[in-house]
């Protein structure tokens, strides 16, 4: 099972910048408004395949002028912010940075985001980091659906819940099972008790980004739904309203590197000798 330090800039829930956590392949592709096929000069082997078309959730948004998201699939954040983006059907392109090529140390990168993380946001001459803030401004400007991100104070606080009090853990999986049972058990009994989602009966941030968190140790060989009959539903219930083609292609390049351990090959010396120090500060 191989583990890379986590290199984002991950908000809500799920270990936060500086914790190790299990990381895979990136991608790139540009994504035409309303979703559509991807153009074949942009993908590689191991991207999310050739079409990225989301479920039909409503009509198209009006087309962003200028919106660009910087991602590298093999991030939880940078799956939730482009599942959401595509499942609403917000029109963007995608900025494609390579986490385990170091590409967010880079000067360049640097001038995007001053702490070098992904996911960002730029829309015009707006930037934003942290997933949670740009899945908030994404939901505000393009006005989606109130069940993502609720304005009642209340409502907000449910969907905000889950996203504080729940970490998967940040050791290596393999050490943590008994405290990836009690968070699993928690989320279980405390968020989602007897509802179709963890904040009522249709689905909200929370359930994005805590999905995406716990397909991490998955792709790993951890299947954390196993054995939970209550969440695996609530898996199959999140995917369904998402659209399942759309989630398993976002998803792709992570499976793909933990599939195959001879992806790590090309990896710079900097960026492996990086990751060492970061995995020996896990206890």
């Amino acid at each position: 099972m191989g583990l890379v330090p986590r290199e984002d800039g991950g908000g809500g829930m799920g270990p936060e910048a500086g914790h190790s956590h299990p990381l895979c392949l990136p991608a790139s592709a540009l994504v035409s408004p309303g979703g559509g096929e991807l153009p074949q000069d942009l993908l590689r082997p191991g991207s999310w395949g050739a079409s990225t078309r989301s479920a039909p959730l409503g009509p198209p948004l009006p087309t962003a002028m200028g919106l660009e998201l910087y991602l590298d699939l093999i991030s939880q954040p940078c799956r939730a912010v482009y599942l959401f983006a595509k499942a609403n059907r917000i029109p963007f392109e995608v900025k494609p940075i390579e986490l385990l090529q170091g590409q967010h140390l880079t000067d360049d990168f640097a001038k995007v985001n001053s702490v070098k993380r992904v996911p960002v946001l730029k829309d015009g001459d707006f930037t934003l980091a942290e997933s949670v803030a740009i899945l908030h401004y994404l939901s505000q400007k393009y006005k989606t659906p109130a069940h993502w991100d609720p304005s009642d104070l209340q409502a907000k606080a449910r969907v905000l819940g889950p996203l504080i009090d729940i970490h998967v853990p940040k050791e290596k999986v393999d050490r943590n099972i008994a405290f990836m049972n009690r968070s699993l058990q928690h989320l279980e009994q405390k968020f989602l008790k007897d509802k179709p989602f963890l904040t009522g009966d249709q689905i909200s941030l929370a359930d994005l980004l805590a999905l995406e968190e716990l397909m991490q140790p998955v792709s790993c060989g951890f299947d954390v739904f196993e054995g939970r009959p209550k969440l695996a539903v609530w898996r199959k219930r999140v995917e369904a309203t998402l659209g399942e083609k759309l989630c398993q292609e976002t998803r792709e390049p992570l499976f793909k590197l933990c599939a195959d351990p001879s992806a790590y090959k090309d990896i710079p010396s900097a960026m492996q000798e990086r990751m060492k120090l970061r995995m020996s500060m896990i206890p």
